[in-house]
């Protein structure tokens, strides 16, 4: 055979070439290969890929460069194998390494999803580094299809008429035991009100708390722009209170006179922070005197490097409101969550869920509850769990070499990183920086943008949605925007 002619052969599959493959990174070249193809629909959902020995022979390749492309592309999501079946496409995307979510980048603010203006002409982005995004290929589809058969095919016809506006009886059993047994929380099945996520859970609260005459509501500072927004919406005005490395101050909480704060205890938005023993003391005995705690138990299940972090609402039943949803443990699209108030107030907050939208879902609600049962949701976190840990490692062991000066809180728990620079100065640094990394193709939010009062510049960024190697990339495009920043460069 001719040589030259040896060099110009290739694959059937995706017309890829040897020749177009780089020296070095061989299996990222195939990765970004099928993903972009995946992306642009050349590749549809259930699309066989080739076997491994054969693509590697098509091409050139080592046998093991192919296994561990499938496997990259796997972790991801996007493909699945099974012995018998070969390695089929299981997603589709939106854009490079982007999963089609029906929801804009700029919604996914933390607990709550305010809308925040990116601009008319924003470039185009290829790693969405949004905090509050767990990786959405991971949910457990089969896992769900297999309880929705279940609850189709025994449900009584009567669960599917409008029924309690406090949720299906069947979840709040399972939510109750499951929160006692993974939070700690003190709960009946009477005291679990079902609702459409924390955005639902501040909604009512709002509502309620302003029947009552209470027209402010402490918030962390830094905290979610999404709830202050929420609030606001509402009808309640945000008092912001400082949070340090402790937590939040309650002696400045104490003098602000607030007397309802709105708190996220277990890992703090944006900082990641652990709400500190002396200061959870403290808390409690301002509630104690008089004062309505919110917990939002935000990114409580999501832990790699400490004990687990027990709800303030198993402290002080009668003072804290406990909220929170499957948004980061499933998906945000399946708009489920729970609200745990003080007996005092839940006949009003079941009045405001009932006009607002008469209950819940139900089907999801059965579903959901099969799942708690069944332990699929336990499973499902702690395989989650590990593929998140070996992201956030990637992402900051990637970031710390080419940004040693940075100071990056919040590593060990949750699905975002708060990294700040204390080099940078200007209240505008770090929505110029934002901009540029935006402008490289990657998106993540300011600090200032989750800040009432100044503060040192900063980015706040979810990592849990890509998987080793789109980190890699977006902290190398991150580090070069930061030293252009540095430098004082356009």
């Amino acid at each position: 055979m001719d040589r030259t002619k040896e060099t110009e052969e290739g694959a059937d599959f995706l017309q890829l070439r040897r020749p177009d493959a780089p020296a070095a990174g061989l299996t990222a070249w195939l990765v970004d290969a099928i993903r972009a193809a995946v992306a642009d629909g050349r590749l549809r959902t259930g699309a066989r890929l080739p076997a491994t020995r054969a693509l590697a022979a098509d091409l050139k390749l080592s046998r093991g460069v192919v296994v561990e492309a499938y496997r990259r592309l796997a972790e991801e999501g996007l493909v699945s194998g099974h012995a018998g079946g070969g390695t089929r496409v299981t997603a589709v995307m939106a854009g490079p390494g982007r999963p089609r979510t029906g929801s804009s980048p700029a919604a996914r603010l933390g607990a709550a999803v305010p809308r925040l203006p990116l601009g008319p002409a924003a470039p185009a982005v290829e790693i969405d580094l949004s905090p509050g995004l767990p990786d959405l290929s991971a949910f457990p589809r089969t896992a769900w299809l297999r309880a929705e058969r279940q609850v189709l095919g025994g449900a009584s016809t009567a669960e599917f008429a409008y029924g309690d506006p406090r949720g299906s009886l069947a979840l709040r059993r399972e939510l109750a035991g499951w929160l006692g047994r993974v939070r700690g929380v003190r709960a009946d099945p009477g005291d679990v009100l079902v609702v459409g996520g924390v955005a639902q859970s501040l909604a009512l609260l709002a509502q309620t708390l302003r029947a009552r005459g209470v027209t402010e509501l402490a918030v962390e500072d830094p905290g979610s722009r999404g709830a202050v927004d929420a609030l606001t919406y509402w009808g309640v005005r945000p008092v912001p209170v400082p949070v340090d490395e402790q937590g939040l101050d309650v002696g400045e909480l104490t003098r602000t006179g607030a007397s309802a704060a709105l708190l996220t205890p277990a890992h703090q938005f944006p900082t990641g922070v652990v709400l500190a023993p002396g200061r959870r003391r403290a808390l409690l005995a301002w509630a104690a005197a008089g004062g309505l705690v919110v917990e939002d138990d935000y990114d409580a299940e999501h832990r790699y490097d400490r004990a687990p972090v027990p709800a303030l609402q198993a402290s002080a039943p009668e003072q804290v409101v406990h909220t929170g949803s499957v948004s980061k443990t499933l998906a945000p699209g399946i708009r489920l969550g729970w609200l745990i108030a003080p007996r005092a107030l839940q006949e009003e907050l079941v009045a405001a869920k009932h006009a607002s939208d008469l209950g819940s879902p139900v089907l999801p609600q059965l579903v959901l509850a099969r799942l708690i049962a069944g332990g699929d949701l336990d499973r499902h976190l702690r395989l989650t769990r590990g593929r998140y840990r070996s992201r956030r490692d990637a992402f900051l062991t990637a970031l710390t070499a080419r940004l040693p000066s940075a100071r990056v809180q919040g590593i060990a728990a949750g699905l975002h990183l708060l990294i700040t620079f204390p080099e940078l100065s200007g209240t505008a640094a770090d929505t110029e920086l934002a901009d540029r990394v935006r402008a490289a193709g990657v998106l993540t939010h300011p600090l200032s943008w989750h800040r009432g009062r100044p503060g040192p510049p900063g980015l706040v960024v979810g990592y849990a949605a890509h998987p080793p190697d789109r980190l890699r990339e977006a902290a190398r495009r991150i580090a070069a925007e930061v030293d252009g920043v540095r430098r004082g460069g356009g």
